[in-house]
Order: C-alpha cells, then sequence, then structure tokens
C-alpha cells in the first residue's frame, strides 16, 4: 500500500512511519524538511516537500496514494498560549487537513482510506465517561478537535471511507514524558492540582499499532478512541511513576500556582477525561503495555 504520512517526523509520527516500513508498505512523507527526513528514515522513505500549510501541492507528480495518514499540529505543550499561539494550534490542524484535502482533490486523488487525528479533549472536562458516541464539550481544546474533525467529515465523499483518533495522554520516550521524568528523578515529583483528574493514557507503541489496523481494517470508520482501556488519576499516575523510579513523590503543585505559570494551558494538566476506547475493545485490540505499570516501567528504561 502506498500511504501519505503528514507529521511523520514527529513523536508518534516517526514509530508509525517505522511500523509502515516494516510491512513493506510504501510511504510517502510531507514535510517542511526533507533532509531531515531522509536522515531519519533514508532512502526507505519518499519525502515531499510542502512548504507551508496553505499550500495546495499536485500529488499526482508522485504516483499512485493508496491511504493518508493525517498527524499534523502544533505542539500545544510547546509554548504559552497567547491568541497568537492558540491561533497557530488550530491553524496548524483545522486548515492545515483541509489544504491536504485540497491538494487530493487537485490532483484528481481518490483514496481508499483517509485516517486522521483528533483527542480525548474532544469531550471536555467533566466527571462523565466517554465512549465514541458521547456528545463533545465547550472548552477551547474540544473546540479546535471539533473543528479538526468537521473537515474530515464534510468532505466524506472524497474518499472511500475515514477514521479519525481521538488520542488520549501518549507515553513513550521522546513525548511528554521525557520533560515530565526529571523531577520525579530528583526526588521532586507529585501530584498536580488535587491530584483527582483523570488522564486517559496510551502507549506511543500501542497507538502507532492502532493506526497501522484502521488503516488496514477495511471494514473500519468513523470515530475511534485511540486510549488504554482505563485512566487513572493523575494521583494515581504520580504514585505509580514514584513507584517505577524507586522516588518519593511527596510534593504537590497548587492549582494556583499552575494558573500562573502556564496561563490557560493549565487546563491540559488539570482537565479531567475519562474516555475508554470501545471500538477498539470490540474489535479486540491486543494492546502491548494494557497497564500504567507495564507502560510506565517501559518509558522509564527507555528515557
Amino acid at each position: 500500500m502506498r500511504v501519505l504520512i503528514t507529521g511523520g517526523t514527529g513523536f508518534v509520527g516517526s514509530f508509525i512511519v517505522k511500523k509502515l516500513i516494516k510491512k513493506n508498505h510504501e510511504v510517502l512523507l510531507l514535510t517542511r524538511n526533507t533532509e531531515n527526513a531522509i536522515k531519519k528514515f533514508g532512502e526507505s522513505v519518499t519525502a515531499i516537500e510542502w512548504k507551508n500549510y496553505y499550500e495546495v501541492l499536485d500529488l499526482s507528480l508522485y504516483g499512485k496514494i493508496d491511504s493518508v495518514i493525517n498527524l499534523m499540529g502544533e505542539n500545544i505543550g510547546n509554548k504559552r498560549w497567547s491568541n497568537e499561539q492558540k491561533k497557530e494550534i488550530y491553524n496548524s490542524r483545522v486548515d492545515a487537513t483541509d489544504t491536504l484535502i485540497k491538494s487530493l482533490k487537485k490532483s484528481n486523488i481518490r483514496v481508499e482510506s483517509f485516517i486522521s487525528t483528533s483527542a480525548s479533549g474532544y469531550y471536555g472536562s467533566n466527571n462523565k465517561t466517554h465512549d465514541e458516541s458521547s456528545s463533545a464539550g465547550d472548552d477551547y481544546l474540544s473546540k479546535v478537535c471539533q473543528g479538526w474533525e468537521e473537515v474530515v467529515t464534510v468532505n466524506k465523499d472524497e474518499y472511500e471511507r475515514f477514521v479519525i483518533l481521538r488520542v488520549g495522554m501518549v507515553l513513550g520516550k521522546g513525548g511528554a514524558m521525557d520533560k515530565m521524568l526529571l523531577p520525579f528523578r530528583l526526588g521532586v515529583g507529585g501530584k498536580l492540582g488535587s491530584g483527582e483528574q483523570h488522564i486517559s493514557w496510551v502507549h506511543v507503541e500501542d497507538l502507532a499499532n492502532m493506526y497501522i489496523q484502521v488503516l488496514e481494517d477495511k471494514n473500519a470508520k468513523g470515530i475511534y478512541n485511540a486510549v488504554a482501556t482505563y485512566s487513572v488519576t493523575n494521583s494515581e499516575f504520580t504514585k505509580t511513576l514514584g513507584k517505577t523510579l524507586r522516588k518519593p513523590t511527596k510534593f504537590s503543585v497548587p492549582k494556583f500556582a499552575l494558573n500562573i505559570a502556564l496561563g490557560e494551558m493549565s487546563t491540559v494538566v488539570l482537565g479531567n477525561t475519562k474516555v475508554v476506547p470501545k471500538k477498539f475493545k470490540a474489535e479486540n485490540f491486543h494492546y502491548l503495555y494494557p497497564t500504567l505499570e507495564l507502560a510506565l516501567k517501559d518509558v522509564v528504561s527507555k528515557i
């Protein structure tokens, strides 16, 4: 299968690209830095320069494209959320996905599958448990996710099928865990806020396999929650990480301090998301890291 991927040099994307190559899929990688992509993956990928996400490309120049995996988007934890940064977070997902679909249209390419990304933040922050049929929230991140998904769904006639993965907190080397581990290793890690807020998480290897599964399964359609089978509270996460590292976790960061330090971005770490992967469970998806203990032990061993 010839797969066009965006965001392929990023944290999650790199895992997916390597798995695609291993399974003998041909990978076409849209990137702003083709040299970096070739350096990262070698001649195993065809790197296509995409200068910015408003550039409509003629993809017909690169031959047949069977499927698309769309991962692009500004890292929400990169910078404090100024109005300009919030606009970039939104546009790099919504406008960029729209331009990608316009490029397919311009090129007269109708793909078999369009696999796109969203986040568990779609459901907002509340005490409810959400499956794929649950309604959207009304905060900033939820509205970003709604706009991101709408671009895909309104263009559903442009592909045979679409799948949208609502991704939880991703655990793995190269992601947020790299920064998170330092205070814990120094023995000053602890819960954030009350610690009662739930975290819907997934190991990066399992997440990459989820993308591959919905890509290869022609019966996969619609929305999937891409998370582990159970969520944990921030306190539970903290205790498990401390136990894994054999470090104390007596410290805590109060809510007001997080609000001062992070501004509106504090809603990410203080958000309460209880999400269940109803569809992946129904399809008997095999988790390599079904428990938080296993997931954190693996991550800690690699960072």
